[in-house]
């Protein structure tokens, strides 16, 4: 049993990355499947599909890649708030990722967006990871 299902997310897409996988697979859940949806719109991940099983379902993912350079899409996959330390943020205090080049994923009361979206919608919420 995962304590910190993100986590085990983030690491597991680190993990692919740094092996130069093209594909990983990943347990599901409603959260990790919005988390998937947001990397994939902001440009992170080249696709993704949900299957489902008997039990939870899988999420595949396949990751973006240089084509000259062979280096990955994301540089860097940072949890913020876990589960001994819960770390929460208002509109005004969100900090920019990488100087206003990455993204930071926010778990709101309108559900999972990026930190620019957030900031729009003028609501706060849980910082869950950092991606750049």
């Amino acid at each position: 049993m995962v304590t910190d299902p993100i986590a085990d997310f983030l690491t597991r897409v680190r993990n692919a990355q740094m092996a130069n996988h093209r594909i990983v697979e990943i347990p599901a859940s409603n959260l990790k499947k919005r988390i998937t949806e947001i990397l994939y719109e902001k440009g992170y991940i080249l696709k993704y599909k949900f299957e489902e099983d008997k039990k939870q379902g899988i999420i595949k993912i396949a990751l973006k890649y240089d084509a000259t350079t062979k280096l990955p899409a994301i540089q860097s996959l940072e949890r913020i708030s876990r589960p001994g330390l819960r770390t929460y943020a208002k509109p005004d205090e969100f900090k920019r990722v990488k100087n206003g080049l990455g993204i930071a994923i926010i778990s709101t009361s309108k559900g999972v967006m990026t930190d620019k979206e957030a900031k729009m919608q003028n609501v706060g919420g849980e910082v869950l990871c950092n991606i750049y």
